[in-house]
C-alpha cells in the first residue's frame, strides 16, 4: 500500500507546521497532534500509513507511544510505518530500543522537509516491493 495518510505527532509549532505544509504539498493527507496522549489515542483510533513521531512530547513521550503501539504481544499498527524524529540526544540503549520498533530514526536538525519527503518515498518504495 502506498503511503497516503500521515499522522504527525510534534509539539513544536514551527516544525509541525513546516512538516504539515511540506507533506500536504507533496500530496499526503495529514493530521497533526501536539501531545503524546493525543498522539497515542489518534494512532489507535484511525489507521494511518505513516506516523511521524517526536520523542520529547508533553503528556507522554514518543518512546512510550511506540512501546504502547508496537512493543506488546501484538502490533496495534501492523500496516503503519513509523518515523521517529528527535533532537534529543538519547543513550544507545534507548535509541536501539526505538529503532527496533520504528521504520526510520531521524535527527531533526539534519532533516529538511525535502529530505523527509525523500525518506518517506524510500519507505514507500520498500512497501511497494513487499
Amino acid at each position: 500500500m502506498p503511503i497516503q495518510t500521515v499522522l504527525c505527532v510534534e509539539d513544536d509549532r514551527f516544525i509541525g507546521e513546516m512538516y504539515v505544509r511540506s507533506l500536504k504539498k507533496a500530496g499526503y493527507t495529514v493530521d497533526w497532534v501536539v501531545d503524546g496522549n493525543d498522539g497515542l489515542i489518534t494512532a489507535r483510533n484511525k489507521p494511518y500509513d505513516l506516523i511521524l513521531l517526536d520523542v520529547m512530547l508533553p503528556e507522554r513521550r514518543g518512546t512510550e507511544i511506540l512501546t504502547a503501539l508496537r512493543g506488546g504481544a501484538e502490533d496495534l499498527i501492523p500496516n503503519t510505518r513509523v518515523i521517529v524524529l528527535t533532537n534529543f540526544e538519547q543513550d544507545d540503549e534507548s535509541r536501539m530500543e526505538m529503532q527496533k520498533h520504528a521504520d526510520a530514526y531521524l535527527i531533526k536538525a539534519e532533516i529538511t522537509p525535502k529530505k523527509l519527503i525523500e525518506v518517506i518515498h524510500q519507505l514507500d518504495g520498500l512497501a511497494a516491493n513487499t
